[in-house]
């Protein structure tokens, strides 16, 4: 695999549906809370579920994300690593076949200029460095060896 193009499609909220979680960053919490003019304790009291190594997002009870609106993202010049990444994500970027599936999901996927596979690992890497507690060593050495 030489590279990979992603473009994201204007309007489109798709990857914001998927089931599944928004985890954040220590840094993501403070940066949203920021942007919503809250301080990071009350934008955690209402927002966040911590636990010991990880923290999300809340998640409404008939969607997928509290601040997915009908025109977009509430935060998006503040949103979390995890959306911002998308879909340079480590086990995308790694897996030939999870890119093609994740592309049936998106349409910005295989459109846009082309990614050169080193700089997409490099922001994959930006991921794991974000969620250690979700890519550990042994799941970075195992996703390595796919991408060859």
């Amino acid at each position: 695999m030489d590279g990979l193009r992603f473009t994201c499609q204007p309007g489109c909220t798709k990857c914001c549906n998927t089931e599944g979680f928004v985890y954040l960053t220590e840094e993501d919490l403070k940066r949203a809370a920021a942007f919503l003019g809250m301080t990071p304790v009350e934008f955690e009291a209402r927002h966040v579920y911590r636990t010991r190594h990880l923290l999300r997002l809340r998640k409404p009870r008939y969607s997928q994300c509290s601040f997915l609106m009908a025109d977009g993202c509430r935060i998006h010049p503040a949103k979390p690593t995890q959306c911002r990444l998308y879909p340079f994500w480590p086990e995308l970027v790694a897996n030939r076949d999870l890119w093609i599936e994740e592309g049936a999901k998106c349409p910005g996927i295989d459109q846009g200029a082309l990614v050169q596979i080193g700089a997409a690992l490099e922001i994959s890497d930006e991921m794991r460095r974000a969620y250690p507690a979700i890519y550990g060593a042994s799941r970075r050495a195992a996703s390595s060896t796919d991408a060859a």
